[in-house]
């Protein structure tokens, strides 16, 4: 059980480790740098996601402080990260493999490319939680920008940013990064989404969370 206030949340009191403990935090600390060792178990983490006939139709670009790649995708983020994103111990880029060629009539590399790029995501953010860091996903960017300035050919789509670390200290980041810490943390319920026989037929539980009937 973890002993952060900020997980788990009522609903979660079923789920098992890393998900129950998983948040995205926005103050990191700044000075914590990940070993090599440990960068790659999460690239491992991601690697063995599973993926529509094991095309594995991911790229992760990994972006270290103090490297040329973190110094672009610091270029280019939103007002709204550049307070937390370049605090982060590493920040991993997910790209997409969405055609087999240049060209915008290229046939499809996979047709699930993006759902496929999800699952390698969350198998790394829940990697992240397992092996005591906090992963916090992004997509507060420049994306046309910095896929010119990183190399991404167009037969891949550039989607979103994976900043991994550990907290840090709030009073070194200011108010407004500080305060995205202490935000309630809300979910739809189950019967909004989880339909049963069809779309908008709620799916009944019994009002235990993690429990059917």
């Amino acid at each position: 059980m973890s002993d952060d206030p900020r997980a788990p949340q009522p609903g979660a009191e079923h789920l098992a480790e890393p998900l129950r403990s998983r948040w995205s935090p926005s103050v990191y600390d700044a000075a914590h740098r990940l070993g090599a060792d440990e960068v790659e178990t999460l690239l491992r983490a991601a690697q063995w996601a599973p993926s529509k006939g094991n095309t594995q139709p991911w790229a992760l670009i990994v972006c270290v402080p103090g490297t040329p790649g973190h110094d672009r995708l610091v270029a280019s983020l939103s007002r709204g990260n550049a307070g937390w994103v370049p605090r982060a111990s590493v920040v991993f880029l997910t790209v997409a493999h969405v055609r087999d060629g240049d060209g915008p009539d290229a046939p499809e590399h996979s047709d699930l490319a993006l759902y496929d790029v999800g699952q390698a995501a969350a198998h790394l953010t829940l990697q992240a939680r397992a092996m005591g860091l906090h992963a916090h996903q992004f997509a507060g960017f420049d994306h046309d920008a910095l896929a010119d300035a990183l190399g991404v050919p167009s037969s891949h789509q550039l989607l979103t940013g994976i900043a991994v670390g550990v907290p840090g200290d709030a009073r070194e980041v200011d108010e407004r990064t500080a305060a995205r810490d202490h935000r309630d943390r809300t979910r739809r319920p189950l019967s909004e989404w989880a339909f049963a026989g069809r779309f908008g037929e709620p799916y009944e539980t019994d009002g235990t969370p993690g429990t059917t009937p």
